[in-house]
């Protein structure tokens, strides 16, 4: 059976490559594709986002500056240079992973609430530079009319650009599964655990928190470019505070350090962020606010999270008390 296959750690990784794979093919079939296109870009924003909280033990409110200033980078690539929209989302997120250097080098020697603080201020300062830097960002209207130049192809369906754009999603999501499956992710694991033993074994703590923020930055700046890519346009909410704060509420829903939990939380937000939308209802917060208050409190790990331990459980009990490198532990000071 699935679900018991999904309990072998063994086995687990590849099974859910093949499903998760499968499941993004027909989503558009599914789902309206733009509502689509959203999920998918918001479930590798999570994985990033998980990359460094779950598995580094990181939590950043700023990383709506990589996602947003890679929307920007992206869409100003694409309308004064007319390349291939493949170009302009790889140079949004080389910027985005620049970005990311000298914030990531000024942040990283903190942790916990000062280290999401200063990353909050830094997203705030590229908010207030978007904002008033109107000749080139377009200010409150942000970019408007992002080419989906690609050879001549028309891109201009949403069904067909989604399976554009699939690619560079894919390739993300994996990327982040082989980061946190290298020793490269055991030694951010062990970093998280225990900062004081990973450096008394001779590990530059600082640089591999470095690197891992650097990295997470690139794949939420991928997303963030295949977004404005999509939807055509680039705007200030994409670099907003709350941006990065429903990510992290998209990770803690799924499950902080599980990975693939984040992509059940962006499916879970975006569906019913669109629900209530077409709906009319105007306060979407009170219920999705709602929402995240009752799974929280009942899933004390996260939709995935506690599902992966409930299958652990059964099949070994004594594993399962316990946590292990490929199932970190959250980290202190975080909900769920």
């Amino acid at each position: 059976m699935i679900l018991s296959r999904l309990a072998r750690p063994g086995r687990s990784g590849r099974l859910l490559l093949v499903i998760g794979i499968f499941v993004a093919l027909v989503l558009p079939w599914m789902i309206y594709p733009p509502v689509a296109l959203d999920i998918a870009c918001w479930a590798l924003f999570a994985a990033a986002v998980d990359l460094l909280l779950g598995f580094t033990g990181l939590l950043s409110f700023g990383h709506a500056a990589f996602w947003g200033g890679s929307a920007y980078c992206t869409g100003l690539i694409a309308l004064h240079t007319g390349t291939p929209f493949p170009v302009a989302i790889l140079g949004g997120a080389a910027f985005a992973a620049l970005l990311a250097l000298p914030i990531g080098y000024l942040s990283v020697r903190l942790t916990g609430i000062y280290f999401a603080m200063v990353t909050l201020a830094f997203a705030q300062m590229i908010y207030f530079i978007a904002n008033q830097w109107r000749d080139v960002t377009g200010g409150e209207n942000g970019l408007q009319g992002i080419p989906r130049e690609l050879f001549g192809l028309d891109l201009s369906e949403p069904f067909y650009f989604y399976y554009a754009g699939l690619p560079f999603v894919l390739a993300g999501l994996f990327a982040a599964w082989r980061i946190v499956r290298s020793p490269f992710g055991r030694v951010l694991v062990s970093i998280r655990d225990n900062p004081a033993r990973a450096r008394a074994l001779g590990y530059p703590v600082d640089r591999y928190r470095l690197l891992a923020f650097v990295l997470s930055a690139a794949l939420s700046g991928t997303a963030g470019g295949v977004l404005a890519i999509g939807h055509g346009f680039a705007s200030l909410e994409g670099v907003y505070w709350t941006t990065s704060g429903q990510a992290v509420m998209m990770v803690v829903l799924g499950g902080i350090g599980t990975l693939w939990g984040g992509a059940i939380g962006a499916a879970l937000v975006v569906q019913l962020q669109d629900f209530l939308a077409t709906a009319g209802f105007e306060e979407t917060g009170i219920v999705t606010g709602s929402i995240f208050i009752v799974i929280v409190l009942l899933f004390r790990r996260g939709i995935w999270g506690t599902a992966r331990h409930l299958l652990a459980s059964r099949r070994c009990p004594d594993a399962a008390s316990g946590d292990t490198a490929s199932e970190p532990r959250k980290p202190a000071g975080t909900a769920a």
